[in-house]
């Protein structure tokens, strides 16, 4: 990567060059908003920006030519990310994309009436973002992230990795209004397998250390939310030292010692929002966009952490696995 791309990465806004003479000039810019939970740049974070971009120039969408990308790093507050979305909105944007279910209700609220791309939504019609998947009525379209089967599959995957399982810990953070569908599209399955879930709902970074003593026993269910993925190796590394084996949804929290993934990857929710960014750009109204549902799922694995937590993971489990870090 030369200088020029790494700081525009790491600003979240790219150096232009002027074009050549020879380039196609359009007479239209369009600006679009991304508003980010975090308070800096992270190197996940960046990477999947870097994905959308990379597939709206696929799409014909070139910065500097007529397309700008305004991102801005609101943090976790709610409150900030509504007025920061205020800002894009009076600046102006065509659009905001807000990833995750808490940012996303913070960009629809700061600013009404504007288009909100959703990436990697909870309970999409549950939390009233859209009227339906299939036709969202309104403002918002985007796609999805964990369905009862994805929260079903990584039940599965825990007691097929732990031997007796009965108990497992499932941590959510307090604020996010999905929570209530993903407790309850759990629960008939864990029933199934005999296994009792207990919710462990967190506020602030600095409960994490306090819920993981809560959990100490069975196994534990990260639910993914932005807070935790700026603590990905945090968590990772408290319920290693716990003896916790857990599940999360993302490959990041494996890379740094998690023990297993199931989700649907980063990579194809920014680059599937290009598209829809694409249709909106184009005139598409988001209520006529349908939400869009992934339909493969990664399972990675990291067997040096199996190891430490003394586990066998089944052969037929590692061969079904996308990734096994060793």
């Amino acid at each position: 990567m030369d200088r020029r791309t790494f700081i525009a990465l790491l600003t979240g806004t790219w150096v232009f060059e002027p074009p050549s003479l020879g380039a196609q000039q359009v007479g239209t810019i369009s600006t679009i908003g991304v508003l980010v939970a975090a308070t800096q740049p992270t190197p996940t974070i960046l990477g999947n920006i870097a994905a959308m971009r990379a597939a709206l120039r696929d799409l014909g969408w070139v910065e500097g030519n007529n397309l700008v990308v305004e991102t801005r790093w609101a943090g976790e507050n709610p409150q900030r990310q509504r007025e920061i979305a205020a800002d894009l909105k009076a600046l102006p944007v065509a659009l905001i994309v807000a990833p995750g279910t808490i940012t996303i209700r913070a960009a629809r609220d700061g600013a009404p009436d504007l288009p909100v791309i959703m990436i990697a939504a909870g309970d999409a019609v549950g939390a009233g973002f859209v009227a339906s998947l299939a036709r969202p009525g309104g403002n918002l379209t985007g796609t999805t992230a964990a369905g009862e089967e994805v929260l079903a599959k990584q039940l599965e995957l825990l007691s097929l990795v732990v031997p007796a399982l009965k108990r497992v810990s499932v941590l959510m953070n307090s604020a996010n209004p999905a929570n209530g569908f993903f407790f309850d599209a759990m629960s008939s399955r864990a029933k199934n397998l005999g296994l009792r879930l207990d919710r462990i709902e967190v506020s602030t970074e600095g409960e994490l250390d306090q819920a993981m003593m809560r959990a100490k026993g069975g196994a534990l269910l990260v639910v993914g939310d932005p807070m935790f993925g700026r603590n990905h190796a945090r968590i990772a590394d408290l319920a290693l030292r716990s003896g916790l084996p857990a599940i999360f949804g993302g490959r990041f929290y494996v890379a740094a010692g998690g023990l297993m993934s199931y989700l649907s990857s980063d990579t194809w929710h920014w680059r599937t929002a290009a598209t829809l960014i694409d249709k909106v750009l184009k005139g598409a109204k988001p209520a006529d966009i349908p939400v869009q549902q992934p339909t493969q799922y990664e399972l990675i694995i990291n067997l040096k952490t199996a190891k430490a937590l003394g586990l066998s993971i089944p052969a037929a489990l590692l061969l079904r696995a996308d990734e096994v870090i060793q």
